[in-house]
């Protein structure tokens, strides 16, 4: 009884004959001055982080080089019309192209297999995940453009065993963003690329590098960090109009400044973390804080000085001029409005201040009442006490009011000061982004 054994395939027949005597150790060529041309393309599918403490960027890319190996040719006819067959990775030789910005792979999958055809011809195609350094410029944050740079060279071979070449055209190769996930914090302007070579060591090293151009997005960062920052600004400016003497600005002040700190607090994670220098941003909320803090310092100072007594500040050259210059409605401070906070017996009835005609009148009546007591006599006494007792507070009263339109005054000179440092602040910073945004 004879067994029949079944017939090797025409893969397998082809994969045994090319790999019977293939040694992957050797260069593919038969002739040992000609360089191996291998080529390259790249196609940017997704900018996966951009890591400023670190200066690196996780990009995801579709790689792939495409070169000749003279040991790998056969005719199709000879097995079955096969004219393209896949091999393992590690049976033939791999040109040792790396990237010199290489960080880390990244999680990368692995693909075991190339392709090769009838002519030789090797198609190493994959997918990789690579972690790449780069020289990021974060002090224009949220409205930055970064600017990433793929090298790719032999690591040992010179350009005289191993050439680097383009397999699409540097144009093709910029405009290319078809599979570009377009819907995330990038935005993918192009990828130039040239090819170059380094000399080092009397020997020239092929290079061709990939310039990855990308510009963020800054709405998510406008809305979630420029907008409320600017409102509880808006607000604390709003707040200039609560009355001076009612007591409840400086509290509201304080209540603005504890919840910007609050928010400032919570969104730390959402600001880039460099090493070198400050974005622009972080400046933008640190000097928002310091604006809150003058604008409650300038707060205190006014109330400070609207219950300061009247007799302190008489004291103050600068208050005096003040108060002679910008006095309410035409009246000027007298000593018997400045010291009529007293009671009765504080008056000098020696005629040190000028009282009205009545109410000197009204003195006179009473030191000559003072020796006759009568129950008549003693409720006159009381009408003319109450009667002096009133004309001090309505005199008292009038510097008061004097004393509150001068502070008001400060108040409004020292709020459009405020503003205008603002106005000045804001400003810049909007000519600076929008330079930045539209560039």
């Amino acid at each position: 009884i004879f067994l029949h054994q079944p017939k090797r395939s025409a893969l397998n027949q082809l994969t045994r004959t090319l790999l019977r005597k293939y040694d992957c150790g050797v260069r593919p060529v038969h002739n040992w001055t000609n360089p191996t041309t291998v080529y390259i393309d790249l196609i940017l599918q997704s900018v996966l982080d951009v890591d400023g403490k670190t200066q690196s960027i996780t990009t995801s890319i579709w790689y792939r080089q495409i070169w000749t190996d003279e040991f790998l040719v056969w005719d199709p006819e000879e097995f079955d019309g096969v004219s393209e067959i896949s091999l393992s990775s590690d049976a033939i030789w791999i040109p040792d192209v790396i990237l010199s910005e290489f960080v880390d792979e990244g999680k990368s999958p692995p693909i075991p297999y190339v392709y090769v055809n009838s002519s030789g011809s090797v198609k190493n195609y994959r997918p990789m995940q690579v972690v790449l350094a780069c020289s990021l410029e974060m002090y224009a944050f949220p409205f930055d453009k970064q600017n990433c740079s793929l090298t790719f060279r032999s690591w040992l071979h010179s350009v005289k065993e191993i050439d680097l070449a383009l397999w699409r055209s540097a144009e093709a190769i910029a405009n290319d963003k078809r599979e570009f996930m377009n819907d995330g914090e990038w935005e993918l302007l192009s990828i130039p690329s040239h090819y170059w070579q380094f000399h080092q060591d009397d020997t020239d090293y092929a290079h061709i590098q990939f310039t990855v151009l990308i510009r963020r997005r800054p709405l998510l960062y406008v809305v979630g960090l420029l907008i409320p920052s600017i409102f509880l600004m808006l607000v604390d400016v709003i707040s200039f109009y609560l009355p001076l003497n009612s007591g409840t600005r400086i509290v509201f002040k304080i209540s603005i400044l504890l919840g910007y700190t609050v928010f400032r607090v919570n969104l730390t994670d959402e600001m880039p973390a460099t090493a070198v220098r400050t974005p622009l941003i972080g400046v933008f909320f640190v000097v928002c804080m310091a604006l809150l803090m003058l604008s409650l310092i300038k707060s205190i100072l006014v109330v400070k000085l609207l219950h300061h007594s009247e007799k302190e500040v008489r004291q103050m050259s600068v208050s005096a001029c003040l108060l002679d210059k910008y006095g309410s409605a035409g009246h000027v401070f007298n000593d018997s409005a400045l010291t009529s906070i007293g009671t009765l017996d504080n008056i000098n009835p020696c005629g040190e201040y000028e009282l009205e005609p009545s109410l000197e009148g009204d003195l006179l009546s009473l030191n000559e009442l003072q020796d006759t007591p009568s129950g008549l006599e003693w409720l006159h006494r009381e009408l003319v006490s109450l009667r002096l007792a009133l004309s001090q507070e309505d005199s008292e009263s009038l510097g008061q009011a004097d004393w509150l339109a001068l502070c008001s005054k400060l108040d409004c000179f020292l709020f459009r000061l405020y503003l205008l440092v603002l106005a000045l602040y804001a400003g810049t910073l909007m000519m600076l982004w929008a330079s930045w945004s539209f560039a």
